[in-house]
C-alpha cells in the first residue's frame, strides 16, 4: 500500500497530552487531600496499605542502680494493624470526531470528578474523629480552643490541621471579626485574604464537603492516612461504534481513620 499513514477525527497523540495534563491539574487543584499535605499520602502498589498503630508504653526512671549489672526491665508495645484498601474512582466520556470540542475542557471535568469523589469519602472518614457537640449550632473559636484542648490532652502533640464546612465559615468569620479580635493580626489577615491561617496552631481550610451537622474537623497528621496505588491519571482508546475516542480518568486510592483520638469533630447537637 503506498500510503499506510491514516489519520482520522482528532490524532490520539494531539488528544492525550493536554486531555492529560489538564486532568491531573484540575484534580489536584480542586482536592484537599491528594497532594498529602494534610494527611500523609503512602504508596501502596498492590492496593492494598497496612499501617501498624503502636500504643504508648511508660519509661522507667533510674535515680540510683539498685542491683549492678541488671538490665531495665522490658516493655512491649501493644500494635494494631489497620488496613486500608484503595478504591478505583473513575469519570469517562465519549469524543466523537466532530471537530470543535477543547480537549482541555474535557479534563478538566474529569479531573474535577475524581478529585470531587475522593474528597467526600475523606469528609465522610473525617466524621469518624471523636465527636464534640455545639449546643448553640454555630461555630466560633471558642469552639475550636476547647476542641484543641481535648486533643492535646490526648496526647497529640504533634500540628493540627482544620477542616471546616462552607456553611459553618460565615459564623466562624464572623466571630473573628468581632471586637474580641479588634486591632489583632489575625482578624486582619483573615479578612484582607478571605481564607483562614491559624487558630490556636490549627492550619485551617474550607470544604464544601463537610456537610450536615458536621462544622468543623480538627486532627493531627496521624489521625488518618491515605493509599495511594495509582495517582490521577488518564488513559485514551479509539472507540469505533461510537466513532470517537474514549477518555477515562481515574485513581486508585483509599483513606481510612488509624487513631480517632487525635482529633476532633465539632457539631451541631442536634
Amino acid at each position: 500500500m503506498a500510503n499506510s499513514a491514516y489519520t482520522g477525527g482528532f490524532n490520539t497523540d494531539a488528544l492525550f497530552v493536554p486531555v492529560k495534563a489538564a486532568t491531573v491539574y484540575a484534580a489536584h487543584e480542586s482536592s484537599l487531600f491528594l497532594g498529602g499535605e494534610l494527611i500523609p499520602v503512602v504508596n501502596a502498589p498492590n492496593g492494598v496499605l497496612q499501617v501498624p498503630e503502636l500504643a504508648a508504653v511508660t519509661a522507667t526512671k533510674l535515680t540510683a542502680e539498685a542491683a549492678p549489672g541488671v538490665d531495665l526491665d522490658t516493655v512491649l508495645a501493644a500494635d494494631t494493624k489497620n488496613t486500608i484498601q484503595a478504591n478505583l474512582y473513575a469519570a469517562r466520556s465519549v469524543v466523537r470526531d466532530l471537530g470543535n470540542i477543547d480537549p482541555t475542557e474535557i479534563g478538566r471535568v474529569l479531573g474535577n470528578a475524581v478529585a470531587k469523589a475522593f474528597d467526600q469519602d475523606v469528609a465522610t472518614t473525617l466524621e469518624s474523629l471523636t465527636s464534640q457537640e455545639i449546643t448553640a449550632g454555630n461555630l466560633d473559636v471558642d469552639e475550636i480552643f476547647t476542641a484543641v484542648g481535648t486533643i492535646r490532652a490526648a496526647g497529640e502533640t504533634g500540628p493540627l490541621m482544620g477542616v471546616v464546612s462552607a456553611a459553618a465559615y460565615g459564623n466562624l468569620m464572623s466571630s473573628i471579626g468581632s471586637n474580641a479580635f479588634g486591632g489583632g493580626e489575625f482578624q486582619s489577615q483573615a479578612v484582607r485574604s478571605g481564607f483562614f491561617g491559624s487558630i490556636a496552631g490549627v492550619n485551617c481550610f474550607v470544604s464544601s464537603y463537610l456537610t450536615g451537622d458536621s462544622k468543623m474537623a480538627i486532627f493531627g497528621m496521624d489521625a488518618m492516612r491515605i493509599a495511594m496505588q495509582k495517582n490521577v491519571d488518564i488513559e485514551i482508546g479509539r472507540r469505533p461504534e461510537a466513532v470517537g475516542f474514549d477518555v477515562v480518568a481515574s485513581l486508585h486510592s483509599g483513606v481510612a481513620m488509624i487513631d480517632a483520638t487525635r482529633g476532633v469533630l465539632i457539631e451541631d447537637a442536634a
